[in-house]
């Protein structure tokens, strides 16, 4: 984990991307103050995971449910394996046997991804997680800083250019969403959590590669007021969700800009979303 100091920083953004998806309430920037706080270089692994499910016994939402969501190109084109469609995502499959372990279905393994960021996973798996490893999940507030890596209102952590010096910098969604994707950046699905250059703080794939829960219920009205340390509402229709994924594209889902928000419900779970622990200071 990395030490972040206290301070102050615009969060939220107001580039163009952003108006795009207005509903999100991504901006107006808000000036936010932040405790000192640990975060965590990586996303939590596979391998770590794994220790906490041998450690404790735990069971996933997805183990429990007996399925999770898996993107298309993943679903296994086997009889043998059960699969429904998502009726307003045809690129989602609903995926029996699909679980942390079993990213792709019964038949798949995480034996070659140890060092990938595990997925499949619920906000309460995730919380579980953290519980158990002595920290836990970041605020929003505190993900979109340490996200920053120092910088100021760039739309990613190296700057305003997604191809800076023609250079790819993380793992996302390359070629014609969702039936063609060239894997340009090296990866088709995810990427080691170690993979591309670190942001200015030493955080890895804080764009790209997996969605990353944050502790924050999701609200799409946090005003323009100046905020201390901010934790969100009560309630919300989800817990909020940052970074994007190996599925973001331009053409669907620019969400892997810094200032970019989405959610999802605490017991949902999907092949692209995983975790990244942090702790008080």
């Amino acid at each position: 984990m990395v030490a972040v100091e206290a301070g102050e920083f615009l969060m939220g953004g107001d580039d163009p991307a952003s108006q795009v998806f207005a509903a999100d309430g991504e901006g107006p920037p808000v000036p936010v103050e932040l405790s000192a706080y640990h975060i965590g270089t990586f996303a939590v692994t596979n391998r770590e995971f794994a220790d906490f499910a041998t450690a404790t016994g735990y069971r996933t939402h997805a183990e429990r449910y007996g399925w999770s969501f898996v993107f298309q190109s993943f679903a296994p084109d086997s009889p043998l394996v059960r699969t429904e469609a998502v009726a307003d995502a045809p690129w989602w499959r609903r995926v029996y046997g699909a679980t942390w372990n079993h990213p792709e279905g019964p038949a798949s393994s995480i034996e070659d991804r140890l060092n990938h960021p595990v997925v499949h996973v619920s906000w309460r798996d995730a919380e579980a997680y953290t519980k158990w490893a002595g920290g836990r999940l970041p605020t929003e507030a505190e993900w979109e800083r340490a996200a920053r890596g120092g910088l100021d209102q760039t739309v990613w952590p190296w700057g305003d250019e997604f191809h800076l010096d023609g250079t790819i910098r993380a793992n996302i969604f390359e070629g014609t969403f969702p039936n063609r994707n060239t894997a340009a950046d090296g990866y088709a699905a995810t990427a080691p959590v170690d993979a591309f250059e670190p942001n200015g703080f030493g955080l890895f794939n804080v764009v790209g590669n997996v969605w990353e829960w944050c502790t924050d219920w999701f609200t799409a009205s946090r005003g323009t007021e100046p905020l201390v340390d901010p934790t969100g509402p009560q309630r919300g229709p989800g817990r909020v969700t940052k970074g994007g994924s190996y599925l973001c594209h331009d053409s669907y889902c620019n969400r892997y800009r810094l200032s970019a928000r989405t959610f999802n419900t605490p017991t949902s779970s999907t092949g692209h979303t995983g975790f990244r622990l942090a702790a008080d200071a």
